[in-house]
């Protein structure tokens, strides 16, 4: 069975608000961070990616918050790609704190297109391992029901 990545990250006080939990914008700077650790993962970055002129911007984001995070929770977000097609690559991110409770479920739409924003195919390298990654986790999924 595959292992879903999973990314850590200590809340900050200049991530919250007033009333101590993580202003709602923050989140996606918390699923990016865990992108980008689980791109590595894979064994390329980000910025390795840039300079093969591979760029991933989001077109479209749903977030569902369930619970507000506070100043200090440790949080764990799991990132999973939900589709990888041609020019199109969707992640799905659960993010839940120290205590288990679930505190954000979202999924993350992107493109796959040049520095210069034209539509581009997924790079062949990468999009064997995050497929390898998606059917390991469909394959989870069917031995768990």
């Amino acid at each position: 069975m595959a292992e879903i990545f999973r990314y850590e990250h200590r809340v900050t006080y200049a991530e919250c608000t007033v009333g101590d939990h993580i202003y709602h914008s923050r989140y996606l700077d918390l699923l990016e961070a865990a992108r980008g650790e689980f791109m590595r993962s894979l064994g390329t970055t980000v910025l390795e990616l840039q300079a093969q002129d591979f760029i991933f911007p989001v077109i479209e984001a749903r977030l569902h918050y369930k619970f507000p995070a506070r100043y200090d929770d440790l949080l764990t977000i799991e990132v999973r790609p939900t589709l990888v097609e041609r020019v199109r690559l969707n992640f799905g991110h659960r993010v839940t704190n120290q205590n288990g409770k679930l505190i954000l479920e979202a999924e993350t739409f992107h493109a796959c297109t040049s520095r210069d924003e034209k539509p581009k195919r997924l790079p062949t390298e990468l999009t064997e391992k995050l497929k390898l990654t998606l059917s390991q986790e469909i394959e989870a999924n069917r031995t768990h029901k």
